[in-house]
């Protein structure tokens, strides 16, 4: 049977192949997207959408739990069915799946079912219940990741989970272990908590959320203690034992040895690439050590004709990255005239609460980069009108600001509604705003935004309401 031939054929339907598959099409190519799960990928199915419905539901009873009787909700004692938001929160996935399926028909292109396998420069082969052999003159690898699992667990479930189980399993364990502390797991830590775990998180890095700005980092710690959420820091994972239905977790912290008696371990360390099995090295493709593909400014691998986007193509492992990507690939290959990708203007977002939210630089990478007359302003959510309305005090917003011009190179917030504010300081970034420019910047009154504006008018050493 000879080949069917294709402009551009897209392994993995995830917000980076969906959406890079759509550009192609919009730039007059002829697509298709070979899946070999649901359409949506992992950040649809099994990540970002089903996990933020859980984060709704705790945020809900965080609320009546602790706000009810001040705005003068007495609800009492709350009945929790963990149930219902797991089957809210899968329906939510096959909604928007669909979705995507219906993008993928209105732009034309064809969707294809089976695993996507790299035969060659220009080939790709479907394995699956119809095997195809598909020609195109480019190629986009789009496979994102999968759970990193240490050596010596068994996911099985049941008394070891990554988050793929945990987004369907509808038991709550009344003790949980999880390990590590980055924004999977915090945002699992604040999940079961609420819906009645006692939590213990651990973390190998002195802080949480490794990579995030210190000040940050340190202000959820603060508050999650303050929700009897234990977290140990410095401290490893050695192993794991299944004990009379429950788990015992050994740890070490420096030369110390310790045991944790649990019901159920969460794993939460990180993601590896989906690299293996798609014969990339065949094909002449190089694979980091870790797995992940290297990419240039184009995001071509070493091979001209193919692409790879999103997770697989390297940190930053987030969904909105692989979407930017995911254009940027078939405006290269269309030769649209564009600037090129800045991973710095690729905001961060964790969705516990507090919320946690950063875009560009920290303070020590800027310090280090600028030098100490970088400029910092910091405005606390404790002097927000708004906040304290709403009961939202916990939290801050820090600007950094280059000396010379005073061009804001990173911002982090901490606090109610970070995820959504962090999209002003995404914009004053990308069009190299200055803090005098946003603190000139009228911002409506009461709102959680005039923080932005205090924290620039605070870089400008001249600080309003605090």
């Amino acid at each position: 049977m000879a080949a069917e031939r294709f402009d551009v054929v897209v392994i993995g339907s995830g917000p980076g192949g969906y959406v890079s598959a759509i550009r192609a099409a919009q730039l007059g190519m002829k697509a298709a997207v070979i899946e070999a799960d649901r359409p949506g990928g992992v950040c649809l199915n099994w990540g970002c959408i089903p996990s933020k419905a859980l984060l709704t539901g705790a945020e809900l009873i965080e609320t009546l739990r602790q706000k009810g009787e001040t705005f003068g909700v007495r609800a009492g004692k709350l009945e929790l069915d963990y149930g219902k938001v797991i089957d809210h929160s899968r329906k939510c996935a096959d909604r928007l799946g669909k979705g995507v399926q219906g993008l993928l028909k209105k732009n034309q292109i064809e969707f294809i079912a089976g695993r996507g396998r790299v035969a060659g420069k220009t080939t790709v082969e479907v394995e699956g219940a119809a095997p195809r052999t598909l020609e195109a003159a480019h190629i986009v690898v789009a496979t994102g990741s999968g759970e990193l699992i240490l050596p010596g667990l068994e996911v099985d479930g049941d008394a070891i989970s990554t988050s793929r189980e945990a987004l369907e399993s509808k038991r709550v364990p009344e003790r949980l272990v999880i390990i590590g502390a980055g924004a999977v797991g915090v945002e699992f830590a604040y999940v079961y908590a609420n819906y009645g775990s006692q939590v213990t998180m651990l973390e190998m890095a002195d802080q949480m959320l490794p990579g995030a700005d210190p000040d940050v980092a340190q202000a959820l710690q603060r508050e999650f203690r303050r929700k009897k959420i234990d977290v140990q820091l410095g401290t490893r994972f050695e192993r794991v034992k299944k004990v009379n239905g429950g788990v015992k977790i050994d740890v070490t912290r420096g030369e110390e040895s310790a045991e944790i008696d649990a019901d159920h371990v969460l794993v939460a360390i990180g993601r590896t690439p989906n690299s293996a099995g798609l014969g990339l090295e065949e094909a002449g493709i190089e694979l980091d050590r870790r797995g992940f593909i290297p990419v240039n400014e184009k995001l071509r691998t070493t091979v001209s004709t193919i692409s790879a986007i999103g997770d697989v193509a390297g940190p930053p492992l987030l969904a909105h990255k692989a979407s930017e990507e995911g254009v940027a690939a078939m405006e290269f290959l269309a030769e649209v005239s564009r600037p090129p990708l800045d991973h710095f203007k690729i905001p961060g977002c964790i969705y516990c609460q507090p919320q946690v939210a950063w875009i560009g630089r920290t303070e020590a990478q800027a310090r280090q980069e600028f030098g100490d007359e970088i400029r910092v302003g910091k405005f606390p959510f404790t002097a927000s009108g708004k906040a304290i309305a709403t009961g939202h005090t916990a939290g801050f917003v820090k600007i950094i600001a280059e000396p010379r011009y005073n061009e804001i190179v990173g911002a982090h917030i901490i606090g109610y509604g970070a995820t959504e504010l962090v999209a002003e300081m995404g914009l004053a970034m990308t069009l190299e705003a200055t803090t005098a420019e946003v603190a000139a910047t009228s911002h409506a009154h009461p709102t959680l935004s005039e923080a932005i504006l205090e924290a620039a008018l605070s870089a400008e050493g001249r600080s309003i309401n605090f």
